[in-house]
């Protein structure tokens, strides 16, 4: 039993369980990181460039010590360019890394790439393709009807600048669309692939095949009719 008290209102909440989300700090404290000239904060953590130098330029950092997204990808992929660029004179970027995630709830929700309100932000008009999974046969077989894919593609084309998928298994789909956008390959590109029937991912394709479709203008239309009409 819960007791919440909030603006002078109060409630009683009975439940099963009860999960807490205390957040986390990075542990700057004791390293004498202001001895080495590397600049920090509490909440921060440690502060870094793109190369992710530290203020002092021999020193770099890595992980959730010094990175915004906190994931354990994310720690694995910062500290592959600390390898380069520390040991091999590498000039790689983080801002240069296509970055996925997935909150693992029931259906789970997994993100890569640009919201369209992002891209609207930095002035980029988008084209956006939505598929419900109750459109999706293995979905449905599955009972996993609650959810959807959706793919974001620069207006006018098929460049893929963002996606969201919430499933049961988006963690694992959203690979595909990373896949895509880190290969510099379409949208329409996916249509080529053949997925195995019936797998949740098909809705990918469906997506890639509204795009296809998207492309037949009027004027296209009008040819094809009267192509068809011909070869009757």
């Amino acid at each position: 039993m819960i007791h919440i008290e909030c603006q002078e209102r109060e409630a009683t909440i009975i439940v099963d369980e009860i999960l807490v989300g205390v957040g986390r700090a990075p542990d700057v404290e004791g390293l004498r990181l202001e001895v080495a000239n590397v600049k920090h904060d509490k909440k921060e953590g440690v502060i870094v460039n793109d190369y992710l130098q530290t203020t002092n330029s021999s020193i770099y950092a890595a992980g959730d010590i010094s990175l915004k997204y906190k994931f354990t990808h994310m720690a694995d992929a910062s500290a592959r360019i600390v390898i380069q660029n520390a040991l091999f004179g590498g000039h790689k970027k983080l801002s240069a890394l296509t970055v996925p995630w997935c909150i693992y709830t029931d259906p789970e929700i997994a993100h890569v790439g640009m919201y369209d309100g992002d891209a609207r932000e930095k002035g980029i008009d988008v084209d956006t393709f939505l598929r419900p999974l109750k459109e999706v046969d293995r979905a449905v077989t599955d009972g996993d009807e609650e959810g959807f894919i959706k793919i974001h593609v620069k207006k006018g084309t098929d460049k893929i600048v963002g996606g969201t998928i919430v499933a049961r298994h988006a963690g694992e789909m959203i690979s595909e669309i990373t896949l895509a956008m880190v290969g510099n390959l379409g949208l329409k590109t996916l249509s080529n692939v053949i997925h195995p029937y019936p797998t949740q991912a098909e809705g990918i394709k469906h997506l890639a095949d509204a795009y296809n479709r998207s492309r037949l203008t009027p004027f296209i239309k009008r040819l094809l009719n009267h192509w068809f009409s011909w070869k009757r």
